[in-house]
């Protein structure tokens, strides 16, 4: 049996390995649908921290995955054709848009399952997400720091800029110090 699931999976936690370990159960092989960034924007208002490279590389590095795949249009059919998913499974944020309501159109008039699945409600990559910017603006309010919705914590390839600023104390230890240095992360 070939287990069909979807997401974005940005930011891994154990709500995802739980939905992935609870794939692994229902078949022999799992399937991951990754949403690209572009999917992401449109029905989400940030875009994903990690890079659809890296989310895909995590995931396919998990004993309990064994194909990974991107996805570049909301719709859930074409993976499901693509990998001959006897069963597509969901999580429990599953609603009733349009493209939930095709796939699931597409798996009645096949003869397949959908199969929703409860997993850790009190993780969520938002939640995560949340946390990391409250912490971080404690952190970093004595360096005058901004960090946007759209900013990413790993840096996508190649090479970019990130503005350092340097912190007072050290300005005075360090002549000719600029307030903020480029430093090139590659």
């Amino acid at each position: 049996m070939i287990v069909y699931t979807v997401g974005t999976f940005d930011l891994l936690h154990i709500g995802h390995l739980a939905l992935l370990n609870r794939c692994k159960a229902l078949g022999d092989t799992v399937a991951v649908g990754v949403a690209s960034d572009e999917v992401v924007n449109r029905y989400k208002p940030n875009v994903p921290i990690v890079p659809l490279e890296h989310r895909m590389e995590m995931l396919l590095a998990l004993e309990c995955v064994d194909i990974v795949l991107p996805y570049h249009e909301l719709e859930y059919v074409s993976g499901c054709r693509e990998v001959n998913a006897d069963i597509f499974v969901v999580g429990e944020d599953w609603g009733r848009k349009p493209h939930n309501l095709a796939i699931e159109d597409y798996l009645r008039s096949e003869g397949k399952q959908i199969i929703q699945v409860s997993y850790h409600p009190k993780t969520s990559s938002s939640k995560i997400k949340q946390t990391v910017v409250a912490q971080y603006k404690v952190d970093a309010a004595p360096f005058d720091v901004q960090i946007s919705p759209s900013t990413r914590i790993i840096p996508q390839m190649p090479l970019c800029e990130v503005k350092i600023p340097v912190h007072p104390e050290v300005l005075h230890s360090v002549a000719n110090t600029n307030m903020s240095e480029v430093l090139k992360i590659s």
